[in-house]
């Protein structure tokens, strides 16, 4: 079977960018006929069914929406690979996924200095929690992610990015917050499950031998801090996301046992996606860590 030409996604995406034949013709300066048989050879050569005709516009099949992840990727590679080989710099998109603390307390002051030295690269930046992550470069939905311990990653490229150290928050009129047995009939207030610090919580619960009468879950940390300071519950969280959100005085701060509280921030990525962006991304991220 002959392979997929670089010419054929391209008039692909057109057409899934357009809509139609026609304005894909147009677009690439084709008459549409040629447009038409590119894509009948494509399909033929694939032996899928890439669109689906409603009226006037086309819309993807089922094959054809797997294929355009692929047809976009490929030809963004190829378009960033010449650009590399002749202006030996980084330029293009950047999709970064980070954690929300990450995202917040972290990335604010570097991504300003990576936009200064690197002004063509373009960041667009996902959040989530470490496992929802994980996916996303695995699918090639994103370049890399930054994501905290625990976790496993087989087949991903790993590099330490930034350390944080994690702390047990209660509301300031709390008592005897450490105290296991008042622990048992607290109620924690986390992330959904997925989250690399809500696990770390449940470990240390379990290894006190106790574990929270109940979980309430949050989408964001402005939300657990005004729920935690009102007495609702505990939670566990970066001592750097309460300075960025100046939480500190609202809040009784409590240590971890230090194999709980130290934890680092990687940043992975797949091995066959590296990027010149992601490279200097990589180059950045090590040298502030050298500095700090």
């Amino acid at each position: 079977m002959r392979k997929i030409d670089l010419e054929s996604l391209a008039f692909f995406k057109s057409v899934v960018d357009t809509g139609s034949v026609t304005q894909a013709a147009r677009q690439m300066n084709r008459v549409q006929s040629n447009v038409t048989t590119r894509i009948r050879n494509l399909e033929e050569r694939l032996g899928v069914q890439l669109f689906l005709r409603h009226g006037n516009r086309l819309k993807l099949s089922a094959e054809g929406e797997v294929l355009r992840g692929y047809a976009e990727r490929i030809l963004r590679l190829s378009s960033e690979a010449e650009s590399a080989m002749l202006l030996r710099a980084p330029q293009g998109t950047l999709r970064l996924g980070t954690l929300e603390s990450t995202a917040a307390a972290r990335l604010p002051p570097f991504l300003s200095r990576f936009h200064e030295r690197y002004p063509d690269v373009f960041i667009e930046l996902v959040t989530g929690s470490t496992s929802r992550l994980l996916d996303m470069v695995q699918r090639y939905e994103v370049d890399a992610a930054l994501i905290s311990e625990p976790f496993t990653a087989p087949g991903l490229a790993t590099q330490k990015a930034f350390d944080e150290e994690l702390v047990l928050i209660a509301a300031r009129s709390a008592t005897g917050v450490l105290d296991s047995e008042q622990l048992s009939r607290c109620t924690v207030i986390a992330f959904p499950a997925g989250c690399s610090y809500r696990r770390i919580l449940e470990e240390w619960f379990a290894s006190i031998g106790t574990a929270p009468h109940r979980v309430l879950e949050m989408a964001s940390y402005h939300a657990i801090v005004a729920c935690i300071a009102a007495g609702t519950g505990v939670g566990i969280m970066p001592r750097s996301i309460l300075r960025a959100v100046h939480a500190e005085p609202q809040l009784q701060v409590l240590p971890l046992p230090r194999h709980y509280a130290e934890v680092t921030t990687h940043l992975v990525w797949l091995p066959q996606q590296e990027s010149a962006s992601t490279e200097a991304l990589r180059q950045m991220l090590a040298a502030d860590r050298l500095k700090s």
